[in-house]
């Protein structure tokens, strides 16, 4: 195992926590990133755009300065030259698969950071339902990619 991977996991998580703790007790707003993303580009709420502008733009602009300053995108599959967010199964799958996690979280009144880092903080039971149902999809669908139709690493 490898521990240097465990602690960016760990120091990610600490972050992502403090994030949401920060924006949760100076604006009184969740940190779901479909919810800030969406508003932003579909609503464009009067006086509330530039916290998600700069919201926005950390998610963009953190992976960038973290491959300038050396860090690259990662090696979690273990192979040289392989890096996060690699398409396996070619762009437009990867569009494809954009598109419906974007339908999914209309559907489910929010994605994973807004549900399962801030609902399950705050004991929602809606939240907890819902990053159940996200997890146990994401359970089938890794067995069956891998064991049913024989795809995946």
């Amino acid at each position: 195992m490898d521990i240097t991977a465990s602690l960016h996991g760990l120091i990610g998580g600490i972050l992502i926590g403090l994030s949401a703790t920060w924006l949760m007790v100076t604006l009184g707003r969740i940190a779901g990133v479909s919810g800030i993303i969406g508003t932003l580009l579909t609503v464009r709420p009067r006086g509330d755009s530039a916290w998600r502008l700069t919201f926005l733009l950390g998610l963009i602009s953190g992976p960038l300065l973290l491959t300038l300053a050396g860090g690259g995108f990662g090696n979690v599959l273990g192979r040289p030259g392989a890096v996060i967010g690699e398409p396996a199964g070619g762009v437009m799958l990867m569009l494809l698969a954009g598109l419906l996690v974007g339908v999914g979280t209309g559907l489910g009144s929010g994605c994973t950071s807004g549900h399962g880092v801030c609902g399950l903080a705050r004991l929602s039971p809606r939240s907890m339902v819902a990053t159940l149902t996200f997890l146990v999809t994401a359970i089938m669908t890794v067995f069956a990619v891998r064991h049913l139709i024989g795809g995946g690493a």
